[in-house]
């Protein structure tokens, strides 16, 4: 008989991003992917028994490394255990990292908690990392900086080609209405990523972060916990009415279904995929249309940016005004848009002031956009 049906989804969804990881690596090094180890069941235990993790011999210290960040919700539980049965049967060596925010009473216990739960799945190596939460762009966002500052120093640290995450379908729902409401157009309403952020296998800055789940649902997950006796933790900030995506999960999407009926997530998903098919290919416009826009010093010409569709105009000055210097998180539609108006509105005003401490302003025909 076999697994459960959501534990059976939860990993196969692994299974696709370890398997995209390998070959990652095998474009990297133009070799074959490691051979799969074998599956070794130890005397009176079952491999694939209730603990999620799947019994093997040690895994030389030159198999590549896989991290799950795991905060001991019922997500990244699933994440965890999935990644622990199937890595060693790739020849993957499973590893795990706790980020202990230090933001409620008895957070470190916790952590330690998570520790023991990794450690029970056979995750090697597992560590808790403590970080101290900022306050830039408000709670959520300095906690997000932190916790992704944390996964890149120990993915660095421990040499890991990748880590993965448990952001579910519902948590990708969520991203897209936020970017809704933000008004900041078609790349924030493409969600997150299957793949992003940090050097990753490929050297590059976009292949580390894999999200295996984004296309399984937060029941399913939470069931595989279930059926799995794996012990979860449910982070009372998710359901804290101070926080905006707690909002959102709590009464904004249940308010949506009930009003349009079910398959809101699912249509929402499937939204950010769209956008983000989108985006890419307007990004990619934007770049090859980039060097036909300057002049022989390199410098922007409005009359030339000017003739450019809106969408590609557009995506041509942010990268100009991240280039200059201001951080892309920092950076918004309204910010863009009063750049837009140097070109599109020209009425001899004057300098626009953007993160970073960047200027634009329009000199002769040319923009110039630099920190001041």
């Amino acid at each position: 008989m076999g697994p459960h049906p959501a534990v059976a989804a939860i990993r196969l969804a692994v299974r696709r991003a370890l398997h995209d990881v390998l070959t990652d690596l095998t474009d990297l090094n133009s070799r074959p992917a490691p051979a799969p180890a074998p599956r070794v069941g130890r005397p009176g235990r079952t491999v694939g028994s209730s603990a999620g993790a799947a019994p093997h011999d040690p895994l030389p210290a030159t198999a590549p490394l896989v991290l799950v960040a795991c905060s001991g919700g019922a997500d990244s539980m699933a994440l965890a255990s999935a990644l622990a049965f199937e890595a060693p049967k790739l020849g993957i060596r499973a590893g795990g990292i706790t980020v202990d925010h230090g933001l409620q009473d008895g957070s470190a216990l916790r952590a330690a908690e998570v520790v023991t739960r990794m450690t029970a799945l056979r995750l090697d190596p597992v560590e808790s990392v403590a970080v101290r939460v900022g306050r830039d762009g408000g709670p959520e966002a300095a906690a997000r900086d932190a916790r992704y500052a944390a996964l890149d120093e120990a993915a660095d640290r421990l040499g890991a080609v990748a880590v993965l995450l448990g952001h579910t379908r519902d948590d990708q729902a969520e991203t897209v209405l936020l970017g809704l409401a933000r008004g900041s157009g078609i790349r924030s309403l493409s969600g997150m990523a299957e793949v992003s952020g940090g050097p990753g296998v490929r050297g590059g800055r976009s292949h580390r972060y894999r999200r295996p789940f984004l296309q399984v649902d937060r029941q399913t997950a939470r069931k595989a916990c279930m059926v799995q006796s794996l012990a979860v933790w449910d982070d009372p900030h998710n359901i804290d009415p101070a926080y905006t995506r707690s909002r959102l999960r709590h009464e904004g999407l249940p308010a949506l279904e009930k009003a349009l009926g079910k398959g809101v997530v699912e249509a929402l998903a499937r939204t950010a995929q769209l956008s983000r098919d989108d985006a890419d290919a307007l990004d990619a416009w934007a770049a090859e249309a980039e060097s036909g826009v300057r002049d022989e010093d390199g410098r922007l010409e409005c009359a030339k940016l000017y003739a450019l569709p809106p969408a590609v105009r557009r995506r041509v000055l942010r990268r100009a005004v991240v280039a200059a210097g201001s951080p892309a998180g920092s950076l918004f539609a309204r910010h863009i848009e009063e750049v837009d108006r140097l070109i599109t509105g020209w009425r001899g005003q004057g300098a626009i002031n953007l993160p970073g401490r960047v200027e634009a302003q329009r000199q002769g025909g040319r923009l110039v956009i630099r920190q001041g």
